[in-house]
């Protein structure tokens, strides 16, 4: 999830002026997670999160991988997906 969050957000959660960062392609995507307010809004704050602090938002992340995996973050897969290989002797 480390490098989803790089690929979504660069690890931010506020912007330069210290309000949410919102996505650049769908300004609904919010914090370090890119958390998209019109489908996960509600569902968070029935379960008490705030996706609009990075406790909350990383805390909403969590329970997206938990109950989909990685699906929520498809559109970013490009740059998160890459192959790592480790030399073993």
């Amino acid at each position: 999830m480390a490098d989803v969050a790089f690929c979504e957000s660069r690890f931010r959660q506020f912007d330069k002026n210290g309000q949410v960062l919102r996505g650049v392609v769908n300004s609904a995507d919010v914090g370090v997670m890119q958390i998209n307010e019109k489908y996960h809004a509600d569902t968070a704050l029935r379960l008490g999160i705030d996706i609009y602090t990075l406790e909350g938002n990383m805390e909403y992340a969590k329970y997206l991988y938990d109950t989909q995996g990685t699906k929520p973050w498809v559109h970013s897969k490009h740059c998160w997906n890459t192959v790592r290989e480790i030399a073993v002797k």
